[in-house]
């Protein structure tokens, strides 16, 4: 990415005598699930693009996660082999596991966007090389890391990358961060900062970057009950909550917001075990109202009510994320373009995927909008093919921050010879931080 003020330069020979693996494994005190976590961490780079912040980042991420039970493998500085050898193993571990556990892949490092490509430096690597040599040398996120680990539709895998490093002062309009993408069946995807968005890095080594500082204290503070999918809807919160207050004025003005993409159906628990104590009749019942809602006004009211009558409620902090995510929801709704209404917010139809996809949209699910739709125009998932329906719920989904969505609509408006539209639609999903990959966008216009 940008070049960034260091105190720490790396001479050729270091670059030679880079660690293959830096590797150590740690075990913490889960019952009953299993839990893996592979965290790297990449700091050597060339001068002036080295990040010394990321040591702290990793031995901090290590720790807090063995609080929740994860087996912590930590990899530092490692180069291309290395890196796909780590992954492979880590991999392993995960299918041996079962499709019941929980895996945590964790990357702090360089990364950047190449031809669409969403790239994780090795270390050693000249961010500042030519896009072929970083094609040919970086991990691509995709390939490399999601496709690599075990499809588990009903498991729960997280791919969190706090990368597209930069320094305030090398931040401008131009800097092209990393792509919008969609996770497979079972994954989560968490990034520090929006897709087309740096995020900056300190340059004190005793210091956290902002991401991975909310979510080492989300994990130590964040209450059991919440879900690994509100856990990160916290940590966002509190990124952005960060910056905004900062007493630096240039990180206030910086818009690092963390973007996740998400295509769970499991529903896990932060806290370990499977013990859970009880929970008042009264308070499970305004609970059980609140996770009911599918539309986004009662989500907010509901969740409203049980806030004032439980405001230290078990599932206080997971309600404060329904009704923030619904406050989205309900925003998005509202406007002009998009022509969906209450009357397309029905559980009477459709299977069980369709209804968890409906009460993750109703609480602000970019990627759940754009599922329903696909639903619709292609007439799975007990539901009628309905093309008006696809549109409405992917412009929805477009509201909501989808920039994928917004492409296939401008593909849509392309064939249908709605040339505006197209372009409206098109502008739209590079303004979301969505680069259409090469082949598609030459031979589909």
């Amino acid at each position: 990415m940008r070049r960034l003020p260091t105190s720490f330069p790396i001479s050729r020979r270091q670059f030679l005598s880079l660690p293959l693996l830096a590797a150590s494994t740690r075990l913490g005190a889960s019952q009953g699930q299993k839990r893996l976590a592979l965290v790297v961490g990449n700091h050597l780079y060339p001068d002036p693009f080295d990040l010394p912040p990321i040591p702290k980042n990793i031995r901090d991420v290590g720790a807090a996660l063995e609080l929740r039970g994860f087996r912590v493998t930590t990899a530092a500085d490692l180069v291309t082999p290395a890196f796909l050898a780590a992954i492979r193993e880590f991999a392993t571990q995960v299918r041996t596991a079962g499709p019941d556990a929980v895996a945590l892949f964790f990357f702090s490092g360089h990364g950047l966007q190449v031809e669409s490509e969403n790239l994780l430096l090795s270390a050693g690597l000249n961010p500042a090389s030519a896009s072929r040599d970083l094609l040919g040398q970086a991990i691509r996120l995709r390939r490399d890391v999601l496709d690599s680990l075990p499809q588990r539709p009903e498991g729960l895998t997280m791919a969190v990358i706090d990368a597209c490093r930069t320094s305030i002062s090398s931040v401008s309009r131009d800097t092209d961060g990393l792509n919008q993408i969609e996770p497979p069946p079972g994954a989560l995807i968490a990034f520090a900062t929006g897709a087309g968005r740096p995020a900056i890095s300190p340059v004190d080594p005793a210091q956290n970057t902002f991401y991975t500082g909310s979510f080492v204290k989300m994990l130590k503070q964040a209450p059991d009950e919440v879900s690994f999918s509100d856990f990160f809807r916290m940590v966002k919160t509190d990124v952005t909550r960060t910056m905004e207050n900062h007493p630096v004025r240039a990180i206030r003005q910086i818009a690092q917001i963390p973007y996740i993409a998400e295509n769970t159906r499991q529903r896990t628990r932060l806290g370990l075990g499977t013990e859970v104590l009880p929970v008042a009749t009264d308070e499970q019942g305004a609970w059980a109202e609140v996770e009911a809602a599918s539309w986004p006004a009662d989500v907010i009211s509901r969740a409203e009510n049980y806030l004032r009558a439980y405001p230290d409620g078990r599932f206080a902090a997971s309600a404060t994320v329904a009704r923030d995510g619904a406050k989205e929801a309900a925003a998005a709704l509202n406007s002009r373009d998009v022509r969906l209404y209450r009357s397309a917010f029905t559980t009477d139809v459709g299977d069980n995927d369709y209804r968890s996809d409906l009460g993750k949209v109703v609480r602000g699910d970019k990627d759940a909008a754009a599922r329903i739709g696909r639903m619709y125009r292609d007439g799975t998932h007990r539901l009628a093919a309905d093309l008006k329906r696809w549109e409405g719920w992917l412009q929805l989904a477009v509201e909501l921050g989808n920039g994928i969505a917004s492409y296939e609509l401008a593909l849509h408006y392309r064939a249908t010879d709605q040339p505006h539209l197209a372009s409206r639609y098109e502008g739209r999903a590079r303004a979301l931080g969505f680069t259409p990959p090469p082949t598609l966008d030459n031979t589909r216009k």
